[in-house]
């Protein structure tokens, strides 16, 4: 079965709806200055009320090791997700399950997988000048490719329309959605929510 990570969670009820709907993986962002952005206190307060077997995923993007590790030990994270450029050394020394997102243009952008020994890679489009949560799919070709290197997680555009066709092609270790079930920057919708999760487990693997 394809893993579900609800991303970009900002409210304790939002966290609760999509662990309630069958997510397995939380996704809660640290990084400053963006539509979703998360502090440690917010995020430790939220965790606390989650209930057993929900995996929680910190993202962080330009931090040092030692912030990282503060951060997710105070929220209690399972896993960190690093965007911007890490080395695999930096992942290495992270006491943390470590999801490496890759920012997918074309086939060059597969090129650095090999040099990575994370859990799993994440995959969201590339768009000059955003990180990610652009809401842009990108070629699934290519992530079909990607699966040579290691667990794959899908994102860049997904939504309850396209999630179902996305899983059928690649296979995915998992599916990973931030704005595509959304009412508005942080905050979800639980229809689209339940809607997303829905189609992910239609599709037979």
């Amino acid at each position: 079965m394809t893993r579900i990570k609800i991303c970009g969670i900002t409210h304790l009820k939002d966290a609760l709806t999509a662990v309630d709907a069958g997510a397995d993986a939380l996704g809660f962002i640290f990084v400053p200055d963006t539509p979703r952005f998360v502090n440690s206190d917010q995020v430790a307060a939220i965790v606390a009320e989650l209930p057993p077997f929900v995996t929680t995923v910190g993202i962080f993007a330009n931090k040092d090791a030692a912030k990282i590790k503060t951060i997710a030990d105070q929220c209690r994270l399972d896993a960190v997700q690093l965007h911007a450029d890490v080395t695999p050394e930096f992942c290495r020394n992270l006491d943390k399950k470590v999801i490496k997102v890759v920012r997918v243009k074309d086939e060059s952008s597969l090129s650095i997988l090999s040099d990575y020994n994370v859990n799993a890679f994440l995959l969201d489009t590339y768009v000059e000048g955003k990180m990610g949560g652009t809401g842009e799919v990108f070629d699934w070709n290519l992530a079909l490719r990607a699966k040579h290197y290691g667990r794959i997680i899908v994102a860049g555009g997904l939504n309850p329309d396209n999630v179902a066709q996305a899983v059928r092609r690649v296979k995915p270790y998992g599916v990973d959605v931030g704005s595509g079930v959304e009412s508005g920057p942080g905050r979800k919708d639980s229809d689209r929510i339940r809607k997303f999760v829905d189609a992910v487990k239609s599709v037979e693997i």
